[in-house]
């Protein structure tokens, strides 16, 4: 009994992924930068880091960097490290969009600097199917379940799966976030910096979060908008994912609310009702164009899905892209980017530890449908896409990741940390926000009560003067501060 108790005990600690680096950051060389001109008062350079921080000795990876210097230099703080989120998402675009459209005191004390994390964009990144192998899946997608749709499911997060390993072999077990963590300490210290300054948003907030579980005692500053549930993400997963089903449905009920009491141009005063008709005409009758799958019912759902993360001032935009889809056309039919979506995969089957067992699989996902019925069918028995959609692909995932941060998640010893919440995120519950701020020890949370996904792209002034104030000085919001424009 205590032989076969110990094995369990080590075999649980191992799938885990429990920290085990041989080396610190502090005691590695940091990478050379040499920026170079990028068009527009941008710089770009390329880091090597080690490919298993737990060899720091052997192979490097590269990683792609874009830094808009301070505008300010006499006044400047240091180097502000930001990450977009996704996973998967476009560092150099955040970048370049906060350097042209960010608070001026932001882009005036910080060298504003981006770094695509490992598997992401310019940083070798990960590919699983081919954009027509994923078209080819999609096509066999519905927005409604059936008899076939668990078992075509498992197939196609199997195919995706191991389209991942024939592909990625050699960076598959090292992309999870504790290694994108590590990386950035060393990122740190390589552009100079003490201290960290840091501002994630959305999957960057997991980013941040285990930092400041790394590296409690480095961090001046750091803001997480959009967050995360750590434990919950790490080592609970179908309890994670369930939450976004019920937030993307919630959302778009009030979109439809909004719809029918605007009169918008879509449903003739019954959005709800035309959308689950348009649903399933597109799934009886897939659009094709030039004989290639063009869209269908499943491509649909996702494509709203993601608009409505734009807040309200997208919704006009869904309604129209709605009333194209009855005609069978416009861009909501568009078939998801494989791309984006087999990083967006992989780090979260590398950092999440999904039970393996296929019968809670098929439980868990046909109680998603139910919850969720207008969306979630869509998305629990598609091939592997977005964030909660992954179930299919990580419970039969082919390796096992080396870079899994399991917790703790309470970074003990770090100074205050800013966690904002949008009370009507669709893609990061705003509970997770306020889960994350009572997590951790020196947690403070800010509340935007709005539409769409973050509160500093959504609100029109509040939020973001409330991070610039902590980013540049220090100054935390009051205690149950909330931000309504």
């Amino acid at each position: 009994m205590f032989q076969f108790l110990a094995a369990a005990l080590t075999g649980a600690l191992l799938a885990a992924g429990t920290p085990a680096v041989a080396q610190t950051a502090a005691e590695q060389t940091p990478p050379t930068l040499r920026w170079s001109d990028c068009d527009g008062g941008y710089q770009c350079a390329t880091a090597e880091v080690p490919l298993d921080h737990r060899h720091p000795g052997g192979e490097k990876i590269t990683l792609g960097l874009t830094r808009k210097p301070a505008t300010d230099p006499a006044r400047r703080i240091g180097s502000l490290f930001i990450n977009p989120g996704g996973p998967g998402g476009d560092t150099d675009g955040m970048i370049r969009f906060v350097g042209e459209k960010g608070p001026a005191e932001l882009r005036a004390r910080f060298d504003l600097v981006g770094f695509d994390p490992r598997g992401v964009g310019r940083s070798q990144p990960l590919a699983c199917q081919t954009q027509d192998e994923y078209r080819e899946a999609w096509s066999q997608a519905t927005s409604r379940s059936g008899p076939e749709s668990f078992d075509r499911a498992l197939r196609q997060g199997k195919a995706f799966a191991d389209a991942c390993q024939r592909a990625s072999a050699r960076l598959l077990p090292f992309v999870g976030t504790e290694y994108v963590a590590r990386d950035m300490d060393l990122l740190r210290r390589a552009v100079g910096d003490a201290k960290l300054n840091y501002l994630g948003f959305s999957y960057g907030t997991y980013i941040g979060t285990v930092y400041a579980n790394l590296f409690a005692r480095n961090i001046r500053v750091l803001a997480v908008d959009g967050a995360y549930n750590p434990h919950t993400y790490a080592n609970r997963p179908y309890e994670y994912d369930l939450g976004q089903y019920k937030a993307i449905e919630a959302t778009l009920g009030r979109f439809f609310d909004w719809c029918a009491n605007t009169k918008c141009e879509f449903g003739e005063g019954d959005p709800r009702g035309a959308f689950v008709k348009v649903q399933n005409a597109l799934d009886a009758d897939p659009v094709r164009a030039d004989g290639v799958f063009a869209g269908n019912g499943a491509t649909l759902t996702f494509n709203v899905m993601m608009k409505l993360g734009g807040g309200k001032p997208a919704w006009p935009g869904i309604a129209k892209g709605l009333k194209d889809a009855q005609q069978r056309t416009g861009h909501l039919l568009a078939v998801p980017n494989a791309r984006y979506l087999s990083a967006n995969t992989s780090v979260e089957c590398a950092d999440r530890a999904f039970p393996q067992s296929l019968a809670l699989l098929r439980d868990r996902l046909a109680f998603a449908s139910t919850v969720a019925p207008l969306t979630g069918p869509a998305l629990a028995y598609a091939v592997p896409s977005y964030d909660h959609a992954h179930a299919t692909a990580c419970t039969q995932w082919p390796v096992r990741s080396k870079s899994r941060f399991s917790g703790p998640f309470n970074a003990a010893g770090a100074p205050p940390i800013l966690v904002v919440g949008n009370t009507g995120d669709p893609d990061t519950p705003y509970e997770d926000s306020v889960s994350l701020a009572s997590t951790l020890r020196s947690g403070h949370l800010l509340t935007y009560r709005g539409e769409g996904h973050t509160g500093f792209f959504q609100s029109e002034k509040c939020v973001a003067d409330k991070i610039t104030a902590y980013l540049t000085d220090g100054t935390l919001p009051t205690q149950g501060a909330v931000c309504d424009d």
